[in-house]
């Protein structure tokens, strides 16, 4: 039985996910298929910890054990070499962001046509370190820069929008979502970028051939 729909969850202070984009938009390009995109905002310091940096590099404040330390450092050194390799910037955020706002912001912008212009910018300019996601002012701008009408943004963002997030957040949890980027298929969870190749495997098993 073909399939109708593919959930992707996401993170925009996730470089992982980040990374995961390109692919993902790939994959909408090749099957018939439809991807819905939908934030999930991840607490880190309930399994990473938490930190913030000065402009210096300096520790101004931390709550992370030595283990997870390593498993940030490394994080960061791996998407940046995968970066890298494709062109991309990832620099590092100075502290841990709350990113339901720019969440917030996307449902914001799918509701009144194509969010991918606002979703590409909100990704690019954060991990440039050219966005606080967190102020909705900003996350504003952006989605009139990319041609949507934010005159409702604050509004929906205090409201409606805030409601929605929760409730995908809710949705994410009951179906087992725990990170991100990952890939609901028929019920069926795949959590990570390399795990896209799985999700092709299940699209042609379920009838889907490539364009």
């Amino acid at each position: 039985m073909a399939l109708e729909k593919i959930t992707h969850y996401f993170d925009y202070k996730s470089p992982y996910a980040y990374l995961a984009q390109a692919e993902t938009y790939q994959l909408a390009r090749d099957f018939d298929v439809a991807i819905d995109w939908l934030p999930l905002t991840l607490h880190i310091p309930s399994f990473l910890g938490s930190a913030e940096v000065g402009a210096d590099g300096a520790v101004l404040s931390e709550n992370r054990n030595a283990h997870q330390w390593r498993r940030v450092k490394y994080s960061y050194m791996d998407c940046r070499r995968e970066a890298n390799r494709r062109g991309l910037v990832i620099r590092g955020p100075r502290k841990i962001f709350d990113s339901s706002t720019a969440h917030i912001g996307m449902l914001y912008a799918k509701q009144r046509g194509d969010f991918r212009a606002y979703h590409d910018a909100v990704y690019e300019r954060f991990w440039r370190r050219e966005l606080d996601i967190e102020n909705p002012e900003l996350i504003g701008r952006v989605l009139t820069e990319v041609g949507l009408d934010a005159a409702g943004f604050l509004d929906y963002l205090h409201g409606q929008g805030r409601q929605e997030h929760d409730r995908v957040m809710a949705a994410a949890e009951a179906d087992g979502v725990f990170g991100v980027p990952s890939y609901v298929v028929n019920g069926e969870l795949f959590w990570g970028a390399e795990r896209i190749v799985r999700v092709r495997e299940r699209l042609a098993e379920h009838g889907h051939t490539p364009r």
